[in-house]
C-alpha cells in the first residue's frame, strides 16, 4: 500500500535527539545511524513531531498560493479557526473581503458546512441506537489513528463527511449553477490549520476522491490576508455561518452544535488515545457522543495556526457570542439532503495492518512469542536511547529485523563487559608448552 504523508522530514536539518520518537502517539518514528526516519505505515499526520522538534526538521509540505493559476475560478475555503487568528474585533465579513483581496474569486465558510454537518450528524444519532458511543469523523488524524491502533473501533465512526468536504462540494454546485462553468474549472482550496487536512485531500478516507483542490498553510495564507484587512468589501454568493458553525473550531465546539444526547470531548491526540482505550474496553457506552481532536485546544492548536491556541480559543469563542444567528443554514433542506445520502461517505473505512507482525498468522505468533522473550531481557527503562521510543518497540523492530540487541546500550555495555571478562581470561591463560 502506498501512503502520502503532509509531514516530512528535512534529513539535513536532523541530529538524531530522539524528542519526535517519545512524542509519536503511533510510535512512527526510529533513529538509525544518527538520523530519524518515519514508519509511513504508522504515521498519522498529526503534527506532533513537527511541534516538538527543537530543530524544525519536521515540517509539513502544503500547496503553494500559485496553484490557484490553475483554475479560472477560485474559492477560498476558510477553516472556522481560520477566523480566531486576527486581532479581537476583526468581523468575518472584513476576513472574507481580505481573502478575496488575497487572490480568491470567492469565500466559502468552512463553519457553515460545519453546521449542515452537525445536522446530518444528529439525525444519524437519532436513527442509529445500536452503536455507543458514535466517534465524530471530523478530525482526520484521529480517523488515521483509529485505522492504525484502534481498527475495532472503525464501526462507531459516524459515516459523514467532514465540513470541508461539504463546503467544497456546495461551493462548486453553486459556482457550476451561477456561472456555467465545468466542475475542472473550479478551483477549492482548503486554508488548513493541520497537515492531516493536507494528506485527507491528497489520499482521501471513506471516499475515491476530495471535493478539495488544494490546501494551503494557515500560516502562509495569513501574512496576505492580514496586509489586506480593511481592503474593500464582499458579499458572498454562499451565505454566511452563525455561531454554531464557527464554534466548531476549538475543542468543545462541535459538540456545543450538537447539542443531543450525552457527549464527551477530548482533545490532545495522546487523551485520545486515553478515551479511545476506554471504549475499546467498553466502558463508554453510556456516551451518545465523542468529540475528539488531535490537536490541544481543538482546531486553534494546529501546528500550521500562527496565533497560541489559548488567545485563538478565546478570540473564536467571543466571535460566536456576538454573532447574532444560530446558524446559517436551512435545517429542514439540509435534513431532505441528509436523507438522500448527500452528507455519507461513500466508501468502507478500512483498518491499516501498521502494528501487525506477519500477514501469516502462524508467523506472527511465533514472532510475538520471540518478542516477549527478548522484552523480558531488556531493561525496561523506556529511556529511547536505542532510537526506538521503548523497550517493547525495540523488541519489536529485532524481531522485525530493523534493530539488534545491542542497539540497547545497557545490553551493549553488558556484552562490552562480558567481553571484557573473556579476554581478561585469556590473557592469564599460558600455551601448554608454558604451563609448569
Amino acid at each position: 500500500m502506498n501512503f502520502y504523508h503532509s509531514v516530512t522530514l528535512d534529513i539535513k536539518k536532523c541530529k538524531g535527539c530522539t524528542n519526535c520518537i517519545k512524542g509519536c502517539p503511533t510510535e512512527a518514528i526510529r533513529v538509525r545511524n544518527g538520523k530519524a526516519f518515519i514508519m509511513q505505515e504508522k504515521c498519522i499526520d498529526c503534527g506532533e513531531c513537527i511541534r516538538i522538534c527543537p530543530n524544525q526538521a519536521k515540517f509539513a509540505v502544503t500547496d503553494d498560493i500559485e496553484k490557484l493559476k490553475s483554475y479560472k475560478f477560485t474559492v477560498a475555503l476558510p477553516a472556522p479557526s481560520f477566523y480566531a487568528q486576527f486581532k479581537e474585533g476583526t468581523s468575518k465579513e472584513a476576513i472574507n473581503a481580505a481573502l478575496r483581496a488575497s487572490g480568491f474569486d470567492e469565500v466559502y465558510e468552512v463553519p457553515l458546512a460545519a453546521e449542515e454537518v452537525t445536522a446530518a450528524i444528529r439525525e444519524y444519532i437519532k436513527k442509529n441506537r445500536d452503536i455507543r458511543p458514535f466517534i465524530s469523523s471530523s478530525c482526520p488524524a484521529v480517523l488515521r489513528l483509529i485505522r492504525v491502533r484502534f481498527p475495532g473501533l472503525i464501526r462507531n465512526i459516524v459515516p459523514v463527511k467532514a465540513p470541508v468536504e461539504i463546503a467544497a462540494k456546495r461551493a462548486k454546485e453553486t459556482v457550476k449553477r451561477l456561472y456555467g462553468l465545468q466542475e475542472r474549472e473550479i478551483g477549492a482550496f482548503f486554508i488548513s490549520p493541520c497537515p492531516a487536512k493536507v494528506t485527507a485531500v491528497k489520499q482521501p478516507i471513506g471516499t475515491s476522491k476530495s471535493y478539495v483542490d488544494g490546501v494551503l498553510s494557515m500560516s502562509k495564507v495569513y501574512a496576505n490576508v492580514l496586509k489586506n484587512i480593511g481592503k474593500g468589501r464582499h458579499h458572498s454568493i454562499f451565505g454566511t455561518s452563525g455561531k454554531m458553525g464557527v464554534g466548531w473550531g476549538r475543542a468543545g465546539g462541535e459538540n456545543e452544535a450538537l447539542d443531543f444526547g450525552n457527549r464527551l470531548s477530548v482533545d490532545g491526540i495522546h487523551d485520545c488515545i486515553e478515551v479511545l482505550e476506554e471504549v475499546e474496553l467498553g466502558r463508554l457506552t453510556d456516551i451518545d457522543y465523542l468529540e475528539l481532536q488531535a490537536c490541544s485546544g481543538g482546531c486553534v492548536g494546529g501546528v500550521l495556526a500562527p496565533e497560541n491556541r489559548f488567545i485563538a480559543g478565546v478570540r473564536l469563542k467571543k466571535l460566536a457570542e456576538k454573532l447574532a444567528s444560530k446558524t446559517g443554514i436551512n435545517e429542514a433542506a439540509v435534513i431532505e439532503d441528509f436523507k438522500r445520502g448527500y452528507h455519507f461517505l461513500e466508501e468502507e473505512i478500512k483498518p491499516v495492518p501498521a502494528m501487525k507482525l506477519d500477514e501469516d498468522m502462524a508467523k506472527a505468533i511465533k514472532k510475538m512469542e520471540l518478542l516477549e522473550r527478548i522484552l523480558e531481557e531488556l531493561p525496561g527503562l523506556d529511556c529511547g536511547s536505542c532510537g526506538s521510543p521503548n523497550c517493547r518497540a525495540l523488541a519489536e523492530d529485532i524481531v522485525q529485523g530493523r534493530a539488534s540487541e545491542t542497539d540497547c546500550v545497557f545490553k551493549l555495555r553488558e556484552k562490552v563487559r562480558q567481553l571484557v571478562e573473556e579476554v581478561m581470561e585469556l590473557s592469564q591463560k599460558l600455551p601448554p608448552t608454558m604451563e609448569g
